[in-house]
């Protein structure tokens, strides 16, 4: 992977179509990545649904990590300097 503005996207797209199994490693990451947010969403849920809510302290750190999460994603997203990065 190259970290430069120009050459990111065709590094991405280099690893993925002439690296052995690189099509495979991205998409594991990229469906794993999903997976991830699919069970916090499904905790967040299950917060709601017991009202775990009234523990307010413990409440508000959940949800600074669920932004802390949704930030990494976000800059996972666009790292690749693609075209569906933006």
């Amino acid at each position: 992977y190259t970290a430069d503005i120009s050459s990111a996207f065709s590094s991405v797209a280099h690893i993925q179509r002439d690296v052995q199994y690189g099509w495979l490693i991205r998409n594991i990451h990229a469906n794993g990545a999903s997976l991830f947010f699919i069970c916090i969403y499904l905790h967040i849920g299950r917060g709601l649904y017991y009202g775990s809510y009234f523990y307010t302290e413990t409440w508000n750190i959940g949800v600074i990590l669920l932004l802390l999460v949704m930030a990494t994603a976000f800059m996972g997203y666009v790292l690749p300097w693609g075209q569906m990065s933006f």
